[in-house]
């Protein structure tokens, strides 16, 4: 029935701000920038060009008057195949990045964005 996930979004304070993290201190490349109405923009990021599941970078402020309940941070969880590495990059870009969780099935870490949302990184092997 479902095969993929599409899109997640975030809500941010500031959408160029939060372009600027996802890009530069996490590596992610641009998929859509677009106008969506005075002041606003339909912003996709995602890990590589390939990569079908992006992160969609919705303005705070706007969904806040249209419908302030889906506002809540969602649970992300990224993967990744390196979590030593990973950890270690982004520290030096800036990332504000908690200790390395090491449980019975695998590794993981929480980090955090320019909002301070928190996220969770796993290693897949």
């Amino acid at each position: 029935m479902i095969n993929k996930i599409g899109k997640v979004t975030v809500y941010v304070n500031d959408q160029e701000e939060a372009k600027q993290f996802w890009l530069n201190r996490m590596g992610f490349v641009l998929k859509v920038e677009q106008p969506m109405g005075p002041d606003a923009f339909w912003i996709e990021v995602g890990p590589s060009d390939n990569e079908f599941t992006t992160l969609v970078l919705y303005s705070k402020a706007a969904m806040m008057q249209h419908k302030p309940s889906a506002v809540s941070h969602p649970s992300i969880l990224f993967s990744t195949t390196d979590i030593e590495a990973a950890h270690a990059k982004m520290k030096e870009n800036g990332v504000v990045v908690e200790e390395m969780l090491r449980l019975p099935f695998g590794s993981m870490f929480t980090f955090k964005d320019q909002d301070g949302n928190e996220y969770l990184l796993r290693e897949d092997k």
